[in-house]
């Protein structure tokens, strides 16, 4: 993801959301609940996931930035691509809390006060990641005394949003009080409201977000009715009683006997078309909808494999991935399988890069992800040479937007330089994990155009390496997935001019070609295309050998060639996706593995994306030295794919005790200070979470340390690691439920030995 200062009209490529701090965590008292209808049933799961505070900003603009937008709360609930970013007591208050469907924020405002006074927070926390409960009591307003009455306020996403709030009198007095709501709606695109987020944006300069919408009452259906006129947006906002109105706030005058309870419904509907739903048909609607997305979540959590660890921080980092993978599903084009969205908040949609690395990781799921995954992003793939959003015939788009930000900024852009070998080499791994011969005769025709924009297109100078450069000045400066600024950087820190080849994508392309050699030779019968298709890869191996290879430093391969054919020579992690893909010949493995775990890359809890040794590392800085678990989980397979063993348990290792330093839930990037200067890995202020490609590395490094790998000559699921694993593994695991070639197994250890039977 690209950090959002650098300004791009809108095409973004990614961002980042803002995530907890180890350093500055809010801590919410627990509360002995009252019984409730939604949330209470689970009470008991409050406690996994408490609300958390926006982490502090390393560089914050100005102290007023720092005080606005460091510290204040948010939980996020979300289902598919509709969401909802509020504080710690379920308020929406402008700045980037709302209420979000396809990229549109649907109310900038939903704020709770009671005798015109906020209410005091008690304990909040998610249920399950569509829901949430905020416990909180009265203020000292209206001359209420304290804690004589609870309210109980719970939310839940589906295509809509639901509140429910319960006022209880817990005291012995008759209590009269008032609760009134205030709403507000701007249906700003989501882009525009990151630009204005302090962690993220440059609020100083963002253009100005639209002005609020007008908002009308209407006496009949008890509703408001908040529109845009220009193009019939609107917000429906349903209430189950009736209040008194003021302007764009209802108020209910309350008066409770001791232990009575008052109850409200607030029904918030969203439509880009303007369609009206009638009040009567709200409960029936929501009814289906609490019913879908719970029924989906619990056959989610059937279809996956299912964990017993000694280790801890392995069975709950796993746990928690199925959790966050679970609430990054999202449908496309109205399809019945679902893929991964590349995370929260700013990314609730298609990635073509993270998408398919996301379901590469996960292939101990089953496939159903992935091939979700590889059916939308072929719809979506470019047919038309199309400058304006770095479109080219058979490439795999990057990014894809909704709502207002289709409108305001574009639907599809395409600047990605790796999605295109990336969607060959996942067709490939699913075929190996389920012998799906008919799924590859389905996808040949996008798999030939993939290739054919690899050899037309991706090689722009005709060298035989895939290089990018952006068309349009509102594209990505980079296009390999450190696609930052300032991510190509040469040893001294100069700023590599384009076409910039990267190092990684010369691997995913020579491992993309032997892969699709394989299919085109056992399933699409094209002898002379696997023939092609085997020489290309060994004269790119050969040539890429050459060109990037440099003796410098112990030896190592550069992260990229620029567009003058020099060796952009800084030392990064990149050259751990060279042994992911095969393409590094044996007689540099030892060098490429003592560079990696060496001390200027292992910061202790990872690879660092970038050496101390060059002059433009910095631990903080996004794709310059800060630790990505994605990155990491891929540099494990590649080690283990070269038989260093040991090496890729020392990455399982530190990473996943890295998670336990994140309640579990790795982020999408955490800072690369070495381990032995901080106590524990410290947060990048602005790291999504949750994160598809973090949620799935500790899926992949479960299956490296496992040794996992289907045979699909012999249907069956082998281990290839060591015959005796670690004893910090623990002396039992069992992973059960895993799919390969539509059958089930089982894998054990026990005191350190591995077994996979049929289940």
């Amino acid at each position: 993801m690209v950090l959002a200062t650098q300004k791009l009209g809108g095409i973004t490529g990614r961002g980042t959301s803002a995530s907890s701090s180890n350093t500055c965590r809010l801590l919410a008292r627990d509360h002995a609940a009252p019984e409730s209808t939604l949330a209470l049933a689970k009470a008991a799961s409050l406690g996994r996931e408490r609300v958390r505070p926006l982490a502090w900003c390393s560089r914050p603009r100005s102290s007023a930035a720092l005080l606005e937008g460091a510290l204040v709360p948010q939980l996020t609930i979300l289902e598919g691509s509709t969401f909802c970013i509020c504080d710690d007591v379920g308020d929406i208050d402008r700045r980037t809390h709302g209420f979000y469907s396809e990229d549109t924020r649907f109310l900038s405002v939903l704020k709770l006060r009671m005798n015109d006074a906020r209410p005091l927070l008690l304990s909040s926390g998610k249920v399950e990641y569509f829901s949430a409960a905020f416990f909180l009591r009265n203020p000292l307003a209206g001359g209420l005394e304290q804690d004589v009455v609870s309210i109980l306020r719970e939310r839940f996403v589906g295509e809509s949003m639901q509140d429910v709030i319960v006022a209880q009198n817990q005291s012995m007095e008759r209590q009269s009080f008032e609760l009134e709501l205030e709403l507000e709606a701007d249906f700003a695109d989501i882009l525009s409201v990151k630009a204005h987020d302090f962690a993220l944006g440059d609020p100083l300069r963002a253009k100005a977000l639209p002005d609020r919408v007008p908002i009308r009452f209407s006496d009949e259906h008890n509703e408001f009715l908040l529109e845009d006129t220009g193009d019939g947006t609107q917000t429906q906002v349903i209430f189950s009683q009736r209040g008194e109105i003021d302007g764009a706030m209802v108020r209910w005058k309350i008066e409770l006997e001791p232990r009575e309870r008052w109850h409200l419904r607030v029904d918030v509907i969203p439509s880009l078309e303007g369609d009206h739903v009638v009040p009567r048909q709200v409960e029936r609607r929501f009814g289906d909808e609490m019913t879908r997305v719970r029924e989906s979540l619990a056959a989610w959590r059937l279809r996956v494999p299912q964990i017993r660890a000694d280790w801890d921080e392995l069975g709950r980092s796993f746990s928690q991935s199925v959790s966050d993978l679970a609430s990054l599903r999202m449908q496309r084009g109205g399809r019945i399988g679902r893929l991964p969205a590349a995370g929260m908040p700013w990314f609730m949609t298609v990635f073509g890069r993270d998408t398919l690395i996301t379901c590469y990781q996960t292939l101990l799921f089953g496939p159903e992800l992935a091939r979700s995954g590889l059916d939308v992003l072929a719809e979506l793939q470019a047919a038309e040479d199309d400058p304006t959003i770095d479109a080219e015939p058979g490439k795999i788009v990057h990014e894809v937007r909704d709502g207002k930000a289709a409108k305001t900024w574009f639907h599809t852009y395409y600047g990605t330089v790796d999605a295109t070998p990336l969607y060959l080499i996942l067709l490939s791994e699913v075929w190996r994990w389920t012998d799906d011969a008919a799924m590859l005769r389905e996808l040949k025709e996008p798999a030939l155009k993939a290739l054919a924009w690899i050899d037309e297109y991706g090689d722009r100078d005709g060298d035989g390496f895939v290089e990018y450069e952006r068309r349009t000045e509102r594209g990505l400066e980079n296009q390999s997935w450190k696609d930052s600024g300032d991510s190509q950087r040469f040893h001294d820190g100069s700023i590599a001019r384009g076409p910039i080849a990267p190092c990684e994508v010369q691997g995913y392309v020579y491992d993309a070609k032997r892969r699709t050699a394989e299919m085109a030779r056992e399933v699409w019968r094209d002898r002379a295309l696997a023939d092609r298709l085997e020489r290309d890869a060994e004269e790119l191996r050969r040539a890429f050998d050459e060109s990037f290879w440099t003796d410098r430093r112990g030896g190592y391969y550069v992260l990229a060639l620029d567009g003058e054919k020099q060796q952009v020579d800084s030392l990064c992690s990149n050259i751990g996706h060279l042994l992911w893909s095969g393409i590094v010949p044996r007689e540099r493995v030892d060098a490429i593995v003592d560079s990696l775990m060496g001390e200027e890359l292992w910061s202790g809890w990872g690879v660092r994306t970038m050496s101390e040794g060059d002059a433009g590392y910095n631990p903080l800085s996004y794709h310059n030295g800060t630790v990505w678990p994605h990155d990491n989980s891929l540099i494990a397979v590649g080690l283990a794919r070269y038989g260093r063993w040991p090496e890729a348990q020392r990455i399982v290792r530190r990473m996943l005790t890295a998670a336990g330093h994140f309640q579990y839930q790795l982020p999408e990037v955490f800072a690369g200070l070495a381990r032995q200067e901080t106590p524990f890995p410290i947060a990048y202020p602005t790291a999504a979470r949750p994160q598809a490609w973090a949620a799935g590395t500790p899926v992949l490094l479960l299956q490296v340390l496992l040794g996992l790998r289907p045979d699909r000559a012999r249907h069956a699921l082998e281990t290839l690691a060591p015959a005796e694993l670690p004893s910090w593994v623990g002396r039992s695991l069992r992973l059960t439920g895993v799919r390969a070639f539509d059958r089930q197994w089982d894998v054990r250890v026990e005191d350190s030995h591995i077994t996979v039977e049929e289940a």
